[in-house]
């Protein structure tokens, strides 16, 4: 695996990209980081231990300013920094990365899936997430999924708010949530 971390404005993020011999390599996280923590301090690197089967040793982090193109792993995260970066200077709205959903469970998968349906600059509620991975009263489910997801802003969890309008929860913390839904321009209920 390798690592890396970009700061937009005074966000910053951990990516990290499967390094395999044998296909393509993938996006396996895209998350924000707190201020202050290194990569390790990530939700999801004992999940991805255990997913892989890896150790410590496993993770190789490299400054974006070091990452290659030459090598395919790397070239992937500069190119999801640069997309990600489009995306907070208002010059992209979906993104086009491969990405590694297999930490998901089934369920999981089916509402990242359907999370990527909702456009830039709109939101629904969770009730109706749950109804568009056809388990109408899932509202709990889908929320629970919400907060799993392991690509932030890729995957646009942040779309989704309470039935009443509010901004319900978001994983990367309430203030990331509300810059992510003024970024693209939609207004919500306080």
């Amino acid at each position: 695996m390798i690592v890396t971390t970009a700061v937009f404005g005074s966000h910053q993020l951990t990516l990290i990209a499967s390094v395999n011999e044998h296909s393509s390599p993938k996006l396996v996280e895209v998350n924000w980081l707190l201020a202050g923590n290194a990569w390790h301090s990530s939700k999801s690197i004992p999940k991805i231990k255990k997913h892989y089967g890896l150790v410590d040793q496993s993770f190789t982090f490299i400054d974006k300013d070091s990452l290659s193109k030459s090598e395919a792993a790397q070239a992937l995260l500069i190119e999801a920094i640069e997309q990600l970066d489009e995306y907070f200077k208002g010059k992209r709205q979906d993104f086009d990365l491969p990405l590694d959903t297999g930490l998901g469970t089934p369920f999981q998968q089916s509402v990242w899936k359907a999370l990527q349906d909702i456009n830039h600059g709109e939101t629904i509620s969770y009730a109706t997430l749950a109804k568009n991975v056809d388990n109408p009263k899932g509202f709990r489910a889908v929320a629970n999924a919400n907060g799993k997801n392991p690509f932030s802003i890729v995957i646009p969890c942040h779309r989704v708010i309470a039935s009443d309008g509010k901004l319900g929860g978001y994983t990367g913390g309430l203030d990331k949530k509300e810059y992510l839904l003024a970024l693209e321009g939609i207004t919500y209920k306080l």
